[in-house]
């Protein structure tokens, strides 16, 4: 394979496909933070390694905790320190890793010391003003190293113990990423007389919100949220443990889809319907357009529509955005119009994603309209070309789909992918050359 592009090759018969996916990289980066912030040694099984999580468990290491990593068996060890930090002066970097920037700027703010948070050129466009605002009103000093309300930042934290006894009260717009949500949630236990968070914005909840409540209270730390407000009460703790992480079901979305668009069948090894993450709901939306869904002892199996046929379809998916992208790339195959809604948060994404996905479509010949938080996909004759990525991983992954119909497809940049599913490409050539 091209380290600058990455050739698709059309298959002209249904897939059969058995995969196994890396650990959700959701799961991953929210398990090594409540690990370094619970009371003794944790391991982790069942670990994504990709650019995020190398530069999440990095940042970790910078930090002077206990990190044993081994990537062959995807176990990491890490030894908390019971919501305090072992330095209390350094540097880190996190990349173009969201989860990382996110959750990492608001344990330091919550800490006793004096911190930088670095980033990506990427990263430094992606919004975190919201979170800043709320870590400045809670104590914590924050200067910006280059532009207002972006990364890079130096922080002096606030040491865990606000100065009064009562139950911290905050506010939090979440409109533009629920991971400023998430960040407070999981570093809540930090502040030891209870944190009260009021959302403001018209967004109260989401599916990696319930993500991030379900593996707190699994790590012992409970949530109350009466659909407004989220309640931490004072002296939370984690508890150390052994903890297991699912596949990644946003991975495991390609290859459903892949299933989708060429009539075959795909089963993800370890994908149930018992895991929580919210890119379920793209499976159940794949059943809306003329596939079958079985589940097995080994895992979801999807069972693609007759001759690759999919029905067109409007849907909101607000609560699974990172999968626009996929069916974005499978759209143009659609029998009617495929309309996407309330999407317009991931235009501050790794990419602005709805511009994105327009401009790639429209250059391989579909009709496509773009509004603010919605696009609209119109099925047509796929023309050859390169996909541009605009150095984001879905981009990348999702339009490896489209190059299964059509021949003369490439992806410009495939090792974008590296951010969450490093030989994904490599995994895609050898299912796809298998059995020919």
């Amino acid at each position: 394979m091209a380290e600058s592009t990455y050739q698709m090759h059309k298959l002209n018969k249904p897939i059969d496909w058995i995969v196994e996916v890396p650990g959700s990289k959701s799961m991953t980066n929210r398990a090594l933070l409540m690990a370094a912030l619970s009371n003794g040694r944790t391991l982790l099984t069942g670990v994504l390694f990709s650019d995020d999580s190398r530069y999440f468990l990095q940042a970790l290491r910078d930090l002077n905790f206990e990190v044993e990593i081994d990537e062959t068996a995807k176990t990491v060890a890490i030894v908390g320190q019971n919501g305090q930090i072992p330095v209390s002066e350094k540097e880190i970097y996190v990349g173009s890793a969201g989860t990382a920037a996110r959750f990492l700027t608001a344990m330091l703010a919550l800490a006793k010391g004096c911190f930088v948070v670095n980033a990506s050129e990427q990263m430094k466009k992606r919004p975190m003003k919201p979170l800043f605002d709320v870590l400045i009103n809670m104590g914590a000093e924050i200067s910006y190293l280059e532009n207002t309300g972006f990364l890079p930042v130096q922080i002096h934290g606030i040491g865990g113990r606000l100065p009064e006894d009562k139950m911290c009260r905050v506010e939090l717009d979440i409109s533009k990423s629920t991971q400023f949500l998430s960040a407070l949630l999981l570093c809540a236990p930090m502040v030891k007389q209870g944190l009260q968070i009021d959302i403001t914005s018209a967004r109260k909840d989401g599916s990696y919100i319930q993500i991030t409540r379900k593996m707190m209270k699994q790590f012992g730390a409970e949530i109350h949220f009466d659909g407004a407000r989220y309640t931490i009460e004072n002296e939370t703790t984690y508890t150390a443990r052994t903890y297991s992480i699912e596949p990644d079901v946003s991975a495991a979305c390609y290859f459903y889809a892949a299933a989708a668009v060429t009539g075959g069948k795909a089963l993800v090894r370890g994908v149930t319907w018992e895991c929580m993450q919210g890119d379920l709901k793209f499976i159940r939306l794949l059943e809306k357009m003329g596939c079958s869904v079985h589940e097995t002892p080994n895992g979801i199996e999807v069972q693609g529509a007759v001759d690759g046929k999919l029905k067109g379809i409007t849907i909101d998916m607000k609560d699974f955005s990172d999968q626009t992208m996929t069916l974005a790339a499978i759209a143009p195959y659609a029998d009617k119009d495929i309309r996407i809604e309330n999407i317009g948060h991931i235009r501050l994404q790794e990419s602005d994603r709805i511009h994105a996905i327009v401009t790639e479509l429209t250059k391989l010949g579909i009709c496509c309209e773009e509004k603010e938080d919605s696009i609209t996909i119109h099925p047509g004759t796929v023309q050859a070309g390169v996909v541009e990525t605009y150095e984001d991983h879905r981009m990348a992954m999702a339009f490896a789909l489209t190059g299964l119909r059509t021949d003369g497809i490439a992806i410009a940049d495939p090792m974008c992918c590296r951010k969450t599913f490093e030989n994904y490409f490599e995994v895609f050539d050898s299912l796809c050359t298998e059995k020919e």
